[in-house]
């Protein structure tokens, strides 16, 4: 917590970019064409939209007009992807570092609000597709659990219940996560994921 009352969201989004790149370094070139919980998504274009939102949210941070940021990236070559995101991820975090950041208003998709909650949002969105591509993968190894608890708080502030989801908003209805889930679990069912069946 910091002295302005808020949660510096940099060091979990920090934690959240390291885990995202080892993902996308796993990923095989047959994998590319795979179903994501995204079902207008293939892993393909998954990919593509956490680069592309990852741009958009340095551009913001960096002080310019993220909305102006296609957030999906063109042009990546398939074996591409692990370069691209470390160049903006590199990016990202630089673009953040400044205190200063984390009070002043900024433009998101969602309105103008301070860096924090902007980048607080990003946070959620990473890690939501972050568990996205581990499903589309399989699962090749355990997720870090607390940039998942804190992208969840996130979700459950933003997205709450008494706020109706409608077409403008980019995540479906909540589910009901199973009994006994894990963090990731709940936060895919607060965000109205469905898990691939692999039946």
């Amino acid at each position: 917590m910091t002295t302005t009352g808020f949660i510096d969201p940099r060091p979990v989004y920090t934690r959240a970019t390291e885990q995202a790149a080892a993902l996308i370094e796993a990923v095989r070139p047959e994998q590319l064409g795979g179903p994501t919980p995204c079902t207008e998504f293939d892993v393909r274009t998954l990919l593509s939209h956490i680069v592309g939102g990852t741009r958009r949210i340095a551009v913001v941070g960096e002080g310019g007009d993220g909305l102006a940021v296609h957030p999906f990236a063109e042009g990546v070559e398939d074996d591409g992807w692990a370069a691209a995101y470390e160049d903006v991820r590199v990016r990202v975090l630089k673009a953040w570092e400044a205190d200063e950041r984390m009070t002043s208003p900024v433009r998101v998709p969602w309105g103008e609000v301070p860096g924090h909650a902007a980048l607080s949002g990003y946070v959620m969105e990473l890690v939501t597709h972050t568990w996205d591509l581990a499903e589309a993968l399989g699962h090749p190894g355990e997720l870090d659990p607390e940039p998942a608890e804190f992208a969840l708080a996130t979700a459950r502030r933003v997205l709450p219940d008494s706020r109706p989801r409608d077409a403008e908003t980019p995540f479906d209805a909540r589910r009901e996560a199973s009994e006994g889930a894990g963090v990731y679990e709940r936060l895919a069912a607060w965000t109205g994921r469905v898990p691939l069946s692999r039946g």
